[in-house]
């Protein structure tokens, strides 16, 4: 909280009154700050992202229901300032022994692919991988949030144009909606997507796109995270203690509690770019780069926060998964995520606040994270790599403005 004031205060100007943003298709956000609210909003929400922001960062302890396993004690361990980490989620997953395919009978896995080393209210035992032959381990960084509301915005119809459009590509980039089954009880009150539990939904939250609402992505962390139950989650996850509850008997967290971070997480800005040059534009399409990360995408008429409602959303991503190569293969499936390769294309919001790049911080550049790129990509990578330096270093330079 006290950094994004300060990052406030540092703020050089927002759009003029008009309400037409300096780079074309950004919206009217603030520049070199990040989780800050949208432009527009009333006295009224201003405080309601305040209290959803300070939410976001409070620490739980096991009076308030922590664990009996989990992760982390706060949201913004995982999304410091909005924005990418520090903290990590530790995955693991049996597969063949070509590394990559994951192995049909992951059985052995009684308690799931996650680790959860945290304990309290009477546990014992964590979860950790077994040691058995096969075991693969991989790290997932926990992604920014900033910009969140644009994506859970985007119309279904933008991404279902796309998957038509990219499969009659020839270039072999073939992005796939990821229709995953909804995991959540239906949540009580006006939402913004009313699902049944076990409904396909089409997915646009995660790495791998297996949530639809900021809602559902709020309960799964609480649950899956922090071992915090709540209405929409209301069951503890299975431990090998066989504890099915905590200190604090019962449901954890109300509705409420989901409710006001979830107000907060949709009403984070994009950061307003700066330095993005026509140039760099350019070369961003010829090579490739825009096919997937696709500048904007149209939200929907009806999203319930005016402000980010039928416009044209700038998160360079085109919210599919693709296949990225078996470099980048984690031996987990999510969803339709049917390659453990697969990954949702990442939005590139707030790329200048960020130290390391792709989902498990691998790369310590735009041009490590590119050259990392291979699968569907690969031809992007070569066109790249197949352009003079003088270009390279524009294209990467616009990259690294977003």
């Amino acid at each position: 909280m006290s950094l994004r004031r300060a990052a406030l205060a540092l703020v050089t100007a927002a759009c003029g009154a008009s309400g037409d943003p300096a780079v074309p298709g950004d919206p009217d956000t603030l520049v070199n700050a990040s989780d800050v609210p949208i432009d527009g909003m009333s006295g009224d929400d201003v405080a309601g992202f305040d209290d959803g922001d300070a939410l976001f960062d409070l620490p739980f302890r096991p009076a308030d229901g922590l664990g009996p396993l989990f992760i982390r004690t706060a949201c913004s361990a995982c999304h410091a300032e909005g924005s990418r980490g520090p903290g990590l989620v530790q995955k693991f997953a049996i597969v063949e022994p070509d590394g990559v395919t994951p192995a049909a009978d992951q059985s052995a896995l009684t308690w799931g692919h996650t680790m959860r080393q945290g304990m309290a209210a009477g546990a014992t035992t964590p979860i950790a991988p077994p040691a058995l032959p096969g075991i693969k381990r991989t790290i997932r960084i926990g992604p920014p949030v900033l910009g969140r509301g644009y994506i859970e915005a985007v119309d279904d119809a933008e991404l279902l144009r796309l998957e038509a459009e990219q499969a009659a590509r020839g270039d072999g980039i073939h992005g796939v909606v990821n229709r995953a089954p909804y995991e959540s009880l239906p949540a009580t009150g006006p939402r913004f997507g009313q699902f049944q539990t076990g409904q396909l939904v089409i997915g646009k939250l995660g790495l791998k796109a297996r949530i639809a609402t900021i809602d559902d992505f709020t309960a799964d962390a609480f649950q899956g995270d922090m071992g915090l139950t709540t209405p929409m989650r209301p069951h503890e996850l299975v431990n090998p203690d066989g504890l099915t509850d905590d200190l604090r008997a019962g449901v954890d967290l109300a509705q409420d509690r989901i409710d006001r971070i979830a107000f907060y997480l949709r009403r984070i800005a994009i950061p307003r770019r700066v330095g993005l040059t026509e140039r760099g534009a350019a070369l961003f399409a010829q090579a490739a780069c825009a096919a997937c990360h696709v500048p904007a995408l149209r939200t929907r008429a009806d999203y319930p926060v005016a402000q980010i409602a039928g416009r044209d959303a700038p998160i360079y991503s085109d919210l599919l998964l693709h296949d990225m190569g078996a470099a980048l293969a984690d031996g987990l499936t999510d969803g339709n995520a049917a390659a453990s390769a697969a990954w949702r294309t990442a939005p590139l919001i707030g790329l200048r606040f960020e130290l390391t790049y792709l989902h498990d911080g691998r790369a310590h550049s735009v041009t490590e994270a590119v050259l990392a790129h291979d699968g569907e990509a690969r031809g992007a990578r070569e066109a790249f790599q197949a352009l003079a330096p003088d270009d390279q270093r524009s294209l990467i330079e616009f990259v690294e403005a977003l």
